[in-house]
């Protein structure tokens, strides 16, 4: 797929605030399945001074998994000196050494501190058989210490609901913790979130006609519970369950969810794919760019709501990137070049 390089002023101010006067601020457009006619192509082509950026300042983020094979050969430092270059402004962890030896907590927020890296939240499991496992279940008062002392805002899990099973009751159990752990992170001053994967826009197995996100939205309190939607998995669960188990049409658009609850879901994935109906999700993950969800038309959606503009985090991530410095780099130059439609 090509991509067209343009210069985004945007990027190159904040880069040569940031003293990388030596970086190249470039953005680029992704051409989808080589349709230049497309919405998502459109925005990038014609980015170049027209309209108001898309991505909001100061809210691009990377969920650290997508960079674990630097952390864990060049570790930390080495990974946020180059964020920094690609004009990232926050990170999201997966774990808080990744393989990289001995480093505090301290260590870690002064680290990304000084490379202008706001850590804006974690992934931590839910549960484990094991008492001792770092997880929510299991050690709560430990994960919220640690994110308290990273400074977080947010604190969450990867984990779907399903610790007691894909019933509409289980789901209701598992939401019920939930809102203890959101309480819990509250009272700290931080949000408690889970992210999905596409699993959860199934059906439930003693009530199909009932999808178990919408148990787990109408369960959990909005006070205290939030979300991270992963729009690639939100996408690859519209292909998997826009039909019941019987066959019955059960349609759903995943920035309808947004739309609906905007404060629920101050963080976001931004995960992009190619489709593929051959793919058991539908999609083939590539960096962001250089698919097919069309995230000028998505990130617009939600930026244009009134107030909520500066609300919400936008995470790239690629769960298997080819060259992962690059997809970090690339991923930041095109969310960095759409513009909305004037």
């Amino acid at each position: 797929m090509s991509r067209t390089s343009q210069t985004d002023p945007e990027l190159a101010h904040r880069l040569t605030r940031r003293g990388m006067l030596g970086v190249a601020a470039g953005a680029t457009a992704a051409a989808l399945l080589g349709a230049a006619s497309t919405p998502a192509a459109a925005a990038g082509t014609s980015a170049a001074g027209r309209g108001r950026p898309v991505l909001p300042p100061g809210r691009l983020g990377v969920q650290l998994y997508s960079l674990r094979d630097k952390v864990a050969s060049l570790g930390f430092a080495a990974v946020f000196t180059e964020l920094e270059k690609y004009g990232y402004d926050e990170i999201e962890f997966a774990g808080y050494t990744q393989g990289t030896g001995p480093i505090t907590l301290a260590q870690l927020r002064r680290l990304a501190k000084n490379h202008g890296l706001n850590p804006i939240g974690s992934h931590v499991g839910y549960s484990s058989g094991d008492p001792s496992a770092y997880t929510f279940a299991q050690n709560l008062t430990k994960v919220l210490d640690d994110a308290e002392a990273l400074g977080l805002k947010h604190i969450g899990t990867a984990s779907g609901p399903g610790r007691y099973g894909n019933t509409v009751d289980a789901w209701k159990r598992a939401a019920e913790e939930f809102n203890t752990y959101g309480a819990a992170a509250k009272a700290r001053g931080m949000k408690f979130y889970q992210h999905n994967h596409s699993d959860e826009f199934g059906f439930a197995t003693d009530d199909p006609k009932v999808r178990l996100y919408d148990v787990l939205l109408a369960e959990t309190d909005p006070g205290l519970v939030y979300l991270e939607m992963d729009i690639f998995w939100a996408y690859a669960g519209q292909f998997r369950f826009s039909k019941r188990p019987d066959g019955s049409a059960a349609p759903f658009e995943p920035l309808d969810y947004v739309l609906k609850q905007p404060h629920r879901y101050p963080l976001f994935h931004v995960k992009d794919g190619v489709s593929d109906p051959s793919n058991q999700f539908g999609y083939r993950m590539v960096d962001v760019g250089d698919g097919d969800i069309d995230y000028q038309k998505f990130m617009s959606a939600v930026t244009r709501l009134r107030g909520e503009r500066l609300a919400h985090h936008w995470q790239t991530e690629h769960d298997q990137p080819t060259e992962s410095f690059t997809f970090a780099r690339r991923s930041s130059e095109y969310l960095h070049s759409l513009r909305e439609k004037c």
